[in-house]
């Protein structure tokens, strides 16, 4: 059982000064429209009792993922899980794992919810809160199984850079929470920031790398409309993979 016990800072959006203002916050994504179509509204009231994580639930004394899924298991997380197509195609490949989807945006979350349902998937929560902060403060080193991080925000403009996901800093925290072993599975449509991330996973001493240079496209990762719409523009694909030492 990994678990965290509670002693930690508020989470993102709540936190306040000593005069009462909101925190300002330098975070890796912004809070897209919340509108749902009828279908994924749909969704939404079937599973998110079952499949959703409320944010509250980050606040308790005990934070414990294997409660959430009803069973222990190897946990894989997901940063940025999208409209889930590639969510719910691995996870029902894994039946023997958790998978947990951090995804801030509402209308993904309830797509990822008709992905489940179509793929007979089960074993997959999903959590809107930052999974930075997460992984810091919810889930304990050596906890995970594998990660995942799949077109992150390129975030393009050079005044955003220090948004992006993959940084140093927290390259160094992924890497303390995967097992020993365990792989770190990458792609982006962004040439310059599959420079960036390829630079900064190489001079991880805890990582390495599962190929030298680049890794051939991850045959298990499906070919997602997000993904058909970055080759359509013509930019390449570039896939990565690191293991814990």
């Amino acid at each position: 059982m990994h678990e965290q016990t509670r002693s930690r800072p508020a989470r993102p959006h709540t936190g306040v000064t000593e005069d009462g203002r909101r925190r300002r916050e330098v975070l890796t994504y912004s809070r897209r429209g919340s509108r749902l179509s009828d279908r994924q509204a749909e969704a939404w009231e079937r599973r998110r009792d079952e499949w959703f994580i409320p944010e509250e639930a980050a606040d308790a004394t005990v934070f414990d993922p294997a409660v959430w899924f009803g069973r222990e298991a190897p946990l894989i997380v997901e940063v940025g899980s999208g409209i889930g197509e590639a969510t719910a195609a691995l996870a029902a490949e894994r039946p023997d794992h958790n998978v947990l989807a951090f995804e801030v945006w509402r209308p993904g979350v309830a797509e990822t919810f008709v992905q489940l349902e179509r793929a007979g998937a089960t074993n997959v929560r999903v959590i809107s809160i930052d999974a930075v902060w997460s992984l810091e403060h919810l889930l304990g080193p050596g906890s995970l199984a594998g990660l995942w991080t799949f077109f992150p925000d390129p975030w393009p403009k050079q005044r955003h850079h220090r948004r992006r996901l993959v940084t140093e800093a927290f390259a160094a925290l992924a890497a303390s929470r995967l097992a020993p072993e365990a792989a770190w599975r990458l792609a982006t449509d962004w040439a310059p920031y599959a420079e960036q991330m390829a630079r900064i996973l190489d001079d991880q001493p805890l990582l390495e790398s599962a190929y030298d240079g680049p890794a051939p496209r991850w045959a298990d990762r499906p070919l997602t409309r997000f993904e058909r719409r970055g080759i359509r523009a013509g930019r390449a694909i570039t896939d990565l993979a690191y293991r814990r030492r």
